[in-house]
């Protein structure tokens, strides 16, 4: 079953368990930076509930800088190849490079997680070639490296991000991927001050006019920690707890560092 017959055959909120082999991601880098240490970490998640595994060669955290194209490949090739020669479970490859997605691809990875929205040259164009694929689209303002630098908006910030996926929706439809294989996501810490995260998840139905999946991507993030602290355990705990209060029409993939904590939630909604 492809991931998008799943998402669309699904009762329930999917969870997306995340995997950064990084040296400087915000939560678990330097954690899983070998392949046997990610590999480990990746069955753990499955044996959890996870469904979907969004593999991280570079982090997006506020103030990250670039990777060259070959490191972050290094870093993802080897825990792409294991997953997807040992596991059965959708692989997601979170990267905004066209060289590293068709890498992904060809090795039958089933989602490209875009924090850039396929603005990057050449990536729309690459993702109509792999039917089968599908595409999660973020709303982010500015980069990692300025996006914290004083974000604003305009309008009303569930309209605006609304209006800016729609915009990258029929610009995917235009250049050859069905709306079908769209994800979206509104990017809760990405050129976001903390009021502008908390009216976006009071808001999420706006976002769900698309009337497209949604990710939610709220595990660890500062939004949080300014409300019950840095503890991981209590972070992990907000969550699955904020998590699992989103009531949308759309289908919900909710992106975690703790699978297990998510799942046990989400399983009392």
């Amino acid at each position: 079953m492809t991931l998008k017959q799943f998402i669309k055959n699904s009762s329930r909120p999917l969870v997306m368990g995340v995997l950064n082999v990084t040296p400087d991601s915000f939560s678990d880098g330097g954690y899983f930076l070998d392949p046997q240490d990610a590999l480990v970490q990746a069955k753990k998640m499955i044996d959890e509930g996870a469904d979907i595994i969004d593999i991280g060669g570079e982090s997006s955290r506020p103030g990250a800088s670039p990777v060259a194209l070959m490191e972050e490949l290094n870093r993802i090739g080897p825990l792409i190849k294991a997953l997807k020669k040992n596991t059965s479970v959708y692989v997601s490859v979170d990267t905004y490079k066209p060289k590293i997605m068709q890498f992904a691809l060809d090795e039958g990875v089933d989602l490209i997680n875009d924090i850039k929205a396929l603005r990057e040259e050449g990536a729309i164009n690459l993702l109509a070639k792999y039917e089968n694929a599908m595409v999660c689209l973020m709303h982010m303002q500015g980069t990692p490296e300025t996006m914290q630098d004083n974000p604003t908006y305009s309008l009303d910030i569930a309209f605006e991000i609304k209006q800016f996926l729609s915009n990258r929706v029929l610009d995917c439809e235009s250049n050859g991927i069905k709306v079908e294989r769209v994800i979206v996501d509104p990017g809760f810490g990405f050129g976001k001050t903390f009021q502008h995260n908390w009216e976006i998840y009071q808001n999420i139905d706006t976002i769900g006019e698309l009337q497209l999946p949604i990710i939610i991507g709220l595990s660890r993030k500062s939004m949080l920690k300014k409300i019950i602290g840095e503890n991981l355990k209590n972070l992990d705990q907000a969550t699955g707890f904020f998590s699992s209060l989103i009531n949308s029409k759309s289908p919900l993939i909710i992106r975690t560092h703790n699978v297990q904590v998510t799942k046990s939630f989400l399983e009392r909604r």
